[in-house]
């Protein structure tokens, strides 16, 4: 078994994959480690690789003309980074940003596309990732618009400790602020409550979930919603008979 294939059994979304497709793309895998803050792609810039996390997690920030930014996207080990070229384009729509650090397996665009073209059972698999990544995007935009920044907050938690490796995991307020599209301020007071009833620790940049059935009571229902769609199109696939 090679490197790649073994590392890419830690991505849910890799591992959903029947052996035979697994190896197919695996063959073409490289790990890389992501640092903190490093940036895979920015807006408007071509985007030379596809990446799939293992660990950690990346940020897709979209920017105004006023300086103002938002997060629309959070990839980690379910999903992957790349999705326009999956879609049909090589520029990226967002900047695309690493926020909790670990290891990528990447592969260069024009390579992921024969994989694309050589395997069916790939390419709808991933098609699938895209249409339940289009749904958190929406899912989200709706939260944003109609639920207060205690369930906002608590969502976002919820789906970053889905994708930690543990319950700690860095984050400042100033990044979550970004994330939830909201003063700092009252990231600081809403933080502060959470920390309050014991539901998370906060600490020197790093944020610890401290109680997750108390993050989940205190949620809207866009969370579930979410990740019933994971369930529903990315269970594993099942092998021809």
């Amino acid at each position: 078994m090679s490197t790649a294939d073994n590392i890419s059994r830690r991505s849910t979304l890799l591992a959903a994959l029947p052996q035979g497709s697994r190896d197919v793309l695996s063959a073409h895998l490289e790990p890389i480690t992501c640092e903190l803050r490093r940036q895979l792609f920015g807006s408007g810039e071509p985007m030379r690789f596809v990446y799939f996390p293992t660990s950690g997690w990346a940020s897709m920030i979209q920017r105004l003309s006023d300086g103002r930014a938002a997060e629309v996207g959070l990839v980690g080990r379910e999903g992957m980074v790349g999705l326009p070229i999956l879609l049909g384009d090589d520029i990226s729509y967002e900047d695309v940003v690493v926020q909790a650090p670990g290891v990528m397996l990447r592969i260069p665009s024009e390579t992921f596309r024969h994989v694309l073209q050589r395997d069916t059972v790939v390419q709808q698999h991933l098609m699938r990732y895209a249409l339940v990544f289009q749904h958190m995007t929406a899912q989200t935009a709706a939260c944003n618009s109609n639920h207060g920044l205690e369930q906002r907050m608590a969502r976002w938690l919820l789906m970053a400790h889905d994708r930690a490796d543990g319950d700690e995991f860095p984050m400042t307020q100033e990044f979550l602020a970004m994330m939830l599209a909201v003063h700092r301020p009252g990231v600081n007071i809403t933080a502060r409550l959470f920390q309050q009833a014991g539901l998370i620790r906060y600490n020197n940049g790093h944020i610890r979930v401290t109680d997750r059935l108390g993050l989940e009571a205190s949620v809207c229902e866009c969370h579930a919603a979410v990740q019933e769609q994971f369930e529903r199109l990315l269970s594993p696939i099942k092998p021809p008979a």
